[in-house]
């Protein structure tokens, strides 16, 4: 899978590292050019000088063999700019950073759906660490309709009944246990102890009754 991503600060170089240790061919474009000379010494990736909201520069990336292209500055015009473009190439799969909340419209008007808020996120995130405080760890699946939650049971009621009794249900089903690091996939008659870590599958609107039901 070949990915072109614009901008080599922290989200680009993160975002570089962990695709190629995943095994994906990286390209960087860049207008910066301190920023361009870090990207070389870090990544095993080819690093474009340029401004990718230059055809010149996105075809020099080979953009037309792009299976992903991904705006990560942090200047929304210049994401939507790029993205627009890039649309031209029939690029399959188009991901843009915005970092005002506000601009989502905008991208999404043109066509970009996959558009992605770090401050949105992290208010998101911080907003269920709030209201949610005693879910150790919260995964977000698909477009937000589900989620992964560990727990730990504290519930009375949970105690000493089997998989089976509590799991699956319509709302959520029990995923995994764990003891200490060891993680096992449950067994319908495993036996729930209290204070056994476990992780939940649990459609969004059901969070609250997954975790009276194990928690209380």
């Amino acid at each position: 899978m070949y990915v072109i991503i614009m901008g080599a600060g922290r989200v680009g170089l993160s975002l570089a590292n962990l695709l190629i240790e995943d095994g994906y061919d990286i390209t960087i474009i860049e207008n910066n050019e301190n920023l361009c000379s870090n990207a070389s010494l870090e990544l095993d990736a080819l690093v474009i000088c340029g401004n990718g909201t230059d055809t010149k520069t996105l075809e020099e990336a080979n953009i037309e063999d792009a299976d992903y292209f991904v705006a990560t500055t942090g200047f929304d015009e210049s994401n939507l700019l790029s993205c627009i473009l890039v649309k031209n190439y029939e690029v399959p799969n188009i991901i843009a950073r915005v970092s005002n909340p506000d601009h989502e419209d905008a991208f999404k008007k043109v066509g970009i759906d996959d558009v992605i808020s770090p401050e949105r996120t992290a208010a998101g995130f911080l907003e269920k660490l709030i209201t949610r405080p005693n879910v150790a760890n919260l995964i977000s699946l698909g477009q937000g309709d589900a989620e992964i939650l560990d727990m730990t049971i504290t519930n009375d009621k949970i105690v000493g009944k089997t998989i089976k009794d509590v799991s699956p249900t319509k709302e959520y089903i029990v995923i995994a246990l764990y003891d200490g690091e060891d993680v096992s996939i449950p067994q319908q008659d495993t036996v729930l102890v209290r204070g056994q870590k476990i992780s939940v599958l649990v459609k969004r609107e059901s969070f609250k009754k997954a975790s009276k039901h194990f928690e209380g």
